[in-house]
């Protein structure tokens, strides 16, 4: 019942790339190691298209699709394609990096949508059983199934927002932007990233929570961006050596580290 309800909401997103190259020229024709003056010294630019794969969710009958900033970066292009089989182009509409949150929207006549139902991943604790559904390895609709392992998870030498639901449903390359869904179908996160010795699933994965993604994605239909708040500090953990050096007993709160 969960896969039935949350499967046509799940997309492919498939961005074409165009990175331009440069190689230098041949002052000697091939196989004339003499040029007898036909060869060519100039460089010659070539275009490489790279198609990506990712995955998004369905979460208006207007056609937007929240995914992941990385599926998306540096598309020249993008392709949507439904779980029934259904192709769109698609337009971005915002992206932020920060939150690797992107909203793109399906052009054209898009007809009658799926659209997903967002959940409130403020009510999820440890234990909760969770189904991940996405396009893995470009095996498309793909319904995996895990617990929430951890909550208010953070990534040493990530730049990005500091808030990770923490999962063991199996997430591989192509999950990125794909849904994280709860025992009643509702939408709790969108996958996002692995921690991974092999390149592969290991147990470790992490989605944003839906209630981040669904306050970017309505900044970034509304004003093509995100709108924060900023209070002028920088904040830090209280780590043991931090306490000891400041004398402190109890290490809980932030130390405000600049003003």
């Amino acid at each position: 019942e969960i896969a039935e309800k949350t499967v046509p909401t799940v997309v492919s997103v498939i961005p074409t790339r165009v990175d331009t190259f440069q190689i230098p020229g041949n002052p000697f024709r091939f196989g004339d190691p003499f040029g007898n003056g036909r060869g060519n010294s100039q460089p010659e630019r070539k275009q490489f298209r790279e198609q990506g794969l990712g995955s998004g969710v369905i979460v208006s009958s207007e056609g937007f699709v929240i995914t992941n900033f990385h599926v998306v970066q540096g598309a020249r292009s993008i392709r949507v394609m439904l779980a029934d089989a259904r192709n769109f182009d698609a337009k971005l509409v915002g992206a932020d990096s920060l939150a690797d949150i992107a909203v793109i929207k399906l052009q054209g006549d898009v007809g009658t949508l799926p659209v997903a139902f967002l959940g409130n991943s403020d009510s999820l604790h440890p234990g909760d059983l969770v189904v991940a559904v996405g396009n893995p390895f470009s095996f498309t609709s793909s319904v995996t199934m895990g617990i929430i392992s951890a909550l208010n998870r953070q990534i040493m030498g990530s730049d990005m927002y500091q808030d990770f639901i923490q999962t063991d449903a199996a997430i591989n390359p192509g999950n990125s932007g794909g849904a994280l869904v709860n025992i009643q179908g509702e939408v709790v996160g969108i996958n996002t990233m692995i921690i991974t010795p092999s390149g592969a699933f290991a147990g470790i994965g992490f989605a944003i929570p839906i209630n981040v993604a669904r306050r970017d994605a309505a900044d970034l239909i509304q004003f093509g961006k995100v709108v924060r708040g900023w209070i002028g500090v920088s904040i830090q953990d209280v780590d043991e050596n931090t306490a000891n050096v400041l004398g402190l007993k109890d290490r809980s709160g932030a130390l405000i580290s600049d003003v």
